[in-house]
């Protein structure tokens, strides 16, 4: 039924584009640097208008209402320019532009306010990950839970995994979003929202910091949306092809991996698209002493596979149509097994084996959506309404023996996610205050589970129905900009009846519950203010509010009640107050923020008897980002950033205890040198450091430390990675991971007090590519 509601809601939206149609002029031009080379991918934002993106070589073409107005032309890493321009009806003007000193305040950032605006329109401290950061640390390590851990301050540092687990964003849950599209599961969070798409088909990722009520259910640390790549130039036809190779540098047997790729794009009058394949399979992976790594769960010999497509069309110059589709694939293929280590004495390693169970990962992500854009409607209005369907299914390792079911067992969790995000934006403007409103409505419909491979049920059908409209309004008195809105979240969640899993042989431990249904009601706010007059001091203050029903299949399979409606399944209201500035003077940008973020139920895992429950308590969330970088000469750029975060909750005797290592990471701090000697050459040292943490006690009932409570050693490692380019259309890429092939436990293996889990990170790991461009 939803479907059918769905198409007919779009239908009716692309009937609005009989209004407003007017006589036009057009503005043609093009925007270079300093140095006379195109800037792909600008924004050119007209006063009377909709934002538009630049082609690869910096052109690009507006049709406009006649009259004077302004447009102002903004690129990641350069200063805007705002130019006072006279639009004639039926006649064409030329603008070009350049653009010059990279600017931190003028990055151009759409997941924030759900529009384009640069960040120093933003009460809130965000973090872009560019192309090209994305492709230098993809030479090291192809996963994006790595690139992300090593670029984003205030996320949890790479597990090795394929999984996310523990890679928190400032102690909280995370919003995954590709393309504004939910990937995250977390009515149950199986933790593989972030490895659901590879970063070859990634243009930038979009990082916002703290709860936030521009967004739905689980966004209490912030969102991490992933832009996929939109074609590029004017040619019909134009791709890439990469071919690449890795393995270990001292220990090579067994792990050689390889990765093919082949991208195709270009225009064809009205149409443009781009399609692409990534095929990616890893070898053993070995730790510094030549151990195999051979953790459940783990990424070492993965076999992935990405498929992806966007279509757009071009209706009118007001309107356009945009499809896509990705589908992901990942899972351990391993010809080793693991034996167990010894907890602060020896590592787990892997030893030739075959894991009885099927090869866990991610069988399958398909993520699809047809967006329709158009603009200058009454008001100037402009409209965005995407229909989206999402399906996810995460499949767990196998246990022979388990403490939560009888006998061995495999689970998997199922998603199905289907929805409608319509978002408009009218501008407006008075003598002395200008800006907008961004407003619409978030229908999301969501069945998640989690089952066993033999057919037993784990966690129930939830069927969750989501109605959220909301609004955003913006106001610039010329250099303070102001920002505040809301979101009403209405959630229904049904559960049938059911019986919880059981822990006999004749179903000992099995628990009727009576099934119903669960209303969530919660209006959620946000206001902030940042003063942008000094690019030497901007600083900002906000106050967000975020809504999630996080863990409730957890809190399901473990009730104890018989009616669903006496089980506590309240959610976590998660408020976020932060301050924070950034700054620019000459070549140096520098930006820190504090934040407190707190919550009356929280969602804490902690362990009871070897499984972990939910603990519903009282929470508070705290710490602080610091961020630098700074170009020195024209050859060489230097940068560093520093993040802490910690946690307590509150226990019902009123003492404030310590959040484990599942939701509170150690300090972690990276830098940067990158040098480019030649136009043709760029260079890269990195370093990542995690510090250390002792929170926890060892259990006075057993004499060892709970899960996840065990205490961490600091840990510091460096990366290495080379791009050159060897013609216009040939080039080489080198990454090498663990450049000195320390011997290290990742802070994980380290908290998580299991000897299973006990192992080390990868050790020298050297990946080569090479490219071709036509």
């Amino acid at each position: 039924m939803i479907r059918y509601l769905l198409t007919a809601l779009l239908c009716c939206f692309i009937s609005i584009t009989a209004f407003g149609q007017t006589s036009t002029g057009s503005l043609r031009g093009r925007v270079l640097t300093d140095k006379g080379k195109p800037v792909p991918d600008a924004f050119v934002t007209p006063e009377k208008g909709q934002a538009k993106p630049a082609d690869k070589e910096g052109r690009f073409i507006l049709n406009l209402q006649p009259g004077a107005q302004k447009v102002m032309v903004q690129a990641m890493g350069y200063s805007s320019r705002i130019f006072d321009i006279n639009i004639e009806e039926g006649k064409e003007e030329t603008l070009d532009v350049v653009l010059t000193t990279e600017s931190i305040l003028d990055e151009v950032v759409v997941t924030a306010g759900r529009k384009a605006e640069s960040i120093r329109e933003v009460p809130s401290s965000v973090t872009i990950v560019r192309e090209k950061e994305i492709r230098e640390q993809a030479a090291i390590n192809p996963s994006i839970t790595s690139i992300l851990g090593n670029t984003v301050p205030g996320l949890g540092t790479f597990t090795n995994k394929a999984t996310n687990a523990g890679q928190t964003l400032r102690g909280r849950s995370v919003l995954v979003l590709i393309d504004g599209i939910p990937q995250s599961t977390p009515l149950m969070n199986g933790s593989r929202d972030l490895r659901s798409i590879d970063p070859a088909v990634i243009s930038r990722v979009e990082v916002i910091k703290g709860a936030t009520s521009i967004y739905g259910n689980g966004s209490g640390g912030g969102i991490i949306n992933m832009i996929t790549k939109n074609p590029e130039g004017d040619k019909k036809i134009s791709g890439e092809t990469r071919i690449g190779a890795d393995g270990n540098l001292f220990h090579s047997d067994n792990t050689l991996g390889y990765q093919l790729s082949q991208s195709l794009y270009g225009k064809i009058n009205k149409f443009s698209y781009v399609v692409s394949g990534i095929y990616n399979r890893t070898g053993a992976l070995k730790d510094a002493d030549g151990n195999v790594i051979a953790q459940a769960d783990g990424l070492s010999e993965t076999r992935l596979f990405n498929g992806f497509a966007k279509l757009g069309y071009q209706i009118n110059d007001k309107q356009s149509l945009t499809f896509s589709y990705n589908i992901f694939k990942s899972q351990q293929h391993a010809k080793y097994i693991n034996k167990d280590g010894v907890y602060g004495v020896s590592p787990a390693y892997g030893v030739p084996g075959v894991d009885p169970g099927d090869p866990a990962g991610t069988p399958h992500s398909h993520n699809m959506y047809l967006s329709y854009k158009v603009a200058e409607l009454p008001a100037n209005t402009s409209l965005e309404v995407v229909l989206y369907d999402n399906r996810f299914q995460s499949l767990n390792r196998y246990v022979a023996k388990s403490t939560s079911w009888y006998g061995p067992g495999q689970t998997y969790i199922q998603s199905y996610k289907q929805g409608i995000r319509a978002n408009l934006n009218t501008p407006w403007k008075t003598k002395f205050i200008s800006g907008d409103v961004t407003y619409g409505l978030d229908v999301l419909k969501d069945r998640t589970n989690q089952v066993l491979t033999d057919g037993r049920i784990y966690v129930p059908d939830m069927n969750m129905l989501n109605v959220a409209p909301f609004a955003q309004v913006k106001a610039d008195f010329h250099r303070l900009v102001l920002k505040g809105g809301v979101r009403y979240e209405n959630d229904g969640i049904r559960v049938k009846d059911f019986n919880t899993i059981a822990k006999g042989p004749e179903g000992q431990g099995s628990t009727f519950i009576k099934g119903g249904k669960l209303n969530y009601n919660a209006l959620m706010f946000n206001i902030g203010a940042r003063y942008n007059r000094w690019n030497v001091f901007s600083p900002f203050v906000s106050f967000s509010q975020a809504f999630g029903l996080n863990e409730l299949g957890r809190v399901l399979r473990t009730a104890s009640e018989n009616t669903l409606s006496q089980i506590q399944t309240d959610p976590v209201i998660t408020n976020n107050y932060e301050a924070g500035f950034s700054s620019e003077f000459g070549p140096v940008n520098f930006s820190a923020s504090y934040f407190i973020s707190t919550s009356k139920l929280g969602a804490n895992l902690v362990e009871q008897n070897g499984i972990f429950v939910t603990q519903r308590e009282p929470e508070r969330v705290y710490g602080y980002e610091l961020v630098i970088d700074s170009r020195i000469g024209n050859r060489v750029k230097a940068g560093a950033s520093y993040s802490f975060v910690e946690g307590k909750s509150k226990q019902a005797d009123g003492e404030w205890r310590y959040m484990n290592g599942e939701r509170i990471m150690p300090a972690k701090g990276t830098a940067f040198v990158n040098y480019q000697p030649v136009n043709v050459l760029n260079m890269q040292l990195s370093m990542v450091y995690t510090g250390s943490r002792d929170r926890f006690q060892p259990r006075a009932n057993t004499g060892v430390y709970g899960l996840s409570e065990g205490p961490v050693k600091s840990v510091a490692y460096f990366n290495f990675n080379a791009g050159y380019r060897i013609s216009s259309a040939f080039n080489l890429s080198m990454g090498i991971e663990n450049l000195f092939n320390q011997a290290y436990y990742p802070p994980r293996s380290q908290y998580r007090v299991q000897n299973n889990e006990y192992v080390m990170g990868n050790g020298a790991r050297m990946t080569l590519a090479l490219g071709y461009k036509f």
